[in-house]
């Protein structure tokens, strides 16, 4: 991926104030490119929006995805020529608690972004980013690819498949007659410096070691496919930047590890513990709960044979960046100088 292309491009990105928005506005920031954001006030508190002070680079519009009249006169005025889409409620425990709130920003916020797509003539290449989880999941050892059936179990996973087919059918309605190339992408679990959200394991592990206590694990057995945040960021990069070029490498993807880096939660955590030192310890603590999948992965056949993608950083090398980047932040250390740091260590990187 040569990020010179993104150089003075107008790039739209809705969702930036949460954890993969930050850093993909800080890859696009360094490569030169205009960003606008549009999203709600970040998440948490602190969170890596304001920590790395990104927003003094970048025009950053505090705006909710359900409502398509701000979106509209946000497009207008900024005139994108790229537009990522990662705006989400992101936490399936927390679609539980509110379901109707996560499929009207799930949902509603595709249809909007996509109708805001089809009205702006400046817009050459869309990307929505949903996850590894849209796909019906039969808990079965292999990687689900591309072509097998959409159909989340839990709000969040549910919605995100519709954010999948709202696409489809604007693509199949609008978007195949236009200028417009469009993709979608299907991400695995992804970790990294700077990630304070709630009910995600290795956030949970930093606050547990943090405060000096044992980490808690609600379910060490489940699988799935972890990555560093650089990993998927790069790949939408890449997407958004092929199609943008020839409309032919537009389409349907996934993007994860390989298989050796699906690994239990548990397995996880042990690498953390390793990692951060200390004597750091966790103990199971199985608590039930709403349904979530026990084994989970991906088959990223597709992305690879079509650009010759491949990942870079093991999960052991990402659990270590993660530990890194956070002490580095707990030292005091400046967290976009950071940031940077690990972008140019990951770009280096050979695959």
């Amino acid at each position: 991926m040569n990020m010179d292309f993104y150089k003075s491009k107008r790039v739209l990105v809705t969702g930036h104030t949460g954890f993969k928005g930050s850093w993909l506005c800080r890859m696009l920031i360094s490569a030169g490119a205009y960003v606008t954001g549009y999203s709600l006030n970040p998440p948490t508190k602190p969170n890596l929006f304001e920590i790395a002070e990104i927003e003094k680079e970048m025009h950053s519009v505090i705006g909710d995805i359900r409502n398509l009249a701000y979106l509209k006169q946000i497009f207008e005025k900024c005139q994108p020529e790229i537009v990522f889409h990662l705006a989400a409620q992101p936490i399936v425990r927390d679609s539980y608690k509110d379901p109707v709130y996560t499929y009207e920003t799930n949902v509603m916020g595709t249809v909007n972004i996509c109708e805001c797509v089809r009205q702006s003539p400046s817009v050459k290449s869309f990307l929505n980013v949903t996850t590894d989880k849209v796909y019906h999941n039969n808990e079965w050892e292999w990687g689900y690819r591309e072509t097998d059936p959409l159909d989340g179990y839990d709000p969040y996973s549910n919605s995100k498949s519709c954010s999948e087919l709202v696409t489809h059918s604007y693509i199949n309605s609008f978007f195949s007659s236009m200028g417009v190339a469009v993709s979608t992408a299907r991400a695995g679990n992804v970790i990294g410096g700077g990630d304070f959200a709630n009910d995600r394991i290795i956030p949970d592990c930093i606050r547990g070691a943090v405060k000096g206590e044992d980490i808690i694990v609600r379910n060490p057995h489940s699988t799935r496919p972890y990555q560093h945040v650089l990993e998927p960021l790069s790949a939408y990069l890449m997407i958004a930047a092929k199609q943008y070029q020839d409309k032919k490498y537009a389409g349907f993807y996934n993007v994860g590890p390989n298989d050796c880096d699906c690994v239990t939660t548990g397995e996880l955590v042990d690498m953390f513990c390793k990692s951060w030192g200390n004597g750091q310890k966790w103990e199971d603590r199985f608590t039930g709960g709403p349904h979530e999948a026990n084994f989970l992965k991906l088959d990223c056949s597709k992305l690879k044979n079509v650009f010759g993608w491949q990942p870079r950083w093991h999960v052991k090398e990402a659990v270590e960046y993660t530990v890194e980047w956070t002490k580095a932040y707990l030292e005091g250390q400046k967290a976009s100088a950071y940031m940077d740091r690990q972008i140019k260590e990951f770009e280096k990187q050979e695959v």
